[in-house]
């Protein structure tokens, strides 16, 4: 499996060792406040598993180590030059740059390593953040949803962001 670095990070695999951090951060209210419901233990054990599985999802570390969030892409089903990537810092690790770092070595690894020809990610439109930092690595909000996705009993706008890389042909 991949690992990636940037200048301040390194993005690994998933491990067993790392089940106690992705609790915490998926038990974290202000993490999730623009991503889901908070689960119960089982149902974020089984979405570590799953992690722990896939080739193209990885925890966020700093120089020393430290878990700050994780990131990653799914790759479509019906598309394999496609992925949809998601991520997620913990709040103190927010508002760094980290993110940013993040997000500009997975879409270089989708683009160069995978042979994405498209990035996609969904983001609430209450979530001005993430929109802004999709933005400032060349993705193009596509389509906005109108009240699409409920979470904690409000509708909430759901923005599409899109990131093209033509294919080379030889």
């Amino acid at each position: 499996m991949a690992i990636l670095t940037t200048l301040r990070l390194r993005l690994s695999p998933f491990n067993e060792g790392d089940w106690p951090f992705f609790l915490q951060l998926r038990q974290n209210h202000e993490v999730m406040q623009f991503m889901g419901e908070v689960l119960d233990k089982a149902a974020i054990r089984a979405i570590f598993t799953r992690r722990c599985n896939s080739p193209a999802i990885f925890v966020i570390r700093d120089e020393n180590g430290t878990p700050l969030g994780d990131i990653g892409l799914q790759i479509s089903s019906k598309n394999p030059h496609e992925a949809d990537v998601g991520y997620a810092l913990l709040p103190e690790a927010q508002g760094k740059g980290f993110a940013s770092e993040a997000l500009g070595a997975i879409c270089d690894y989708g683009f160069q390593q995978l042979g994405l020809w498209a990035i996609n990610a969904w983001v609430l439109g209450d979530n001005q953040g993430s929109a802004r930092l999709l933005e400032k690595h060349g993705f193009i909000r596509t389509q906005v949803l109108t009240k699409a996705y409920r979470l904690n009993g409000k509708d909430y706008d759901d923005w599409v962001y899109r990131r093209e890389n033509a294919p080379t042909h030889a």
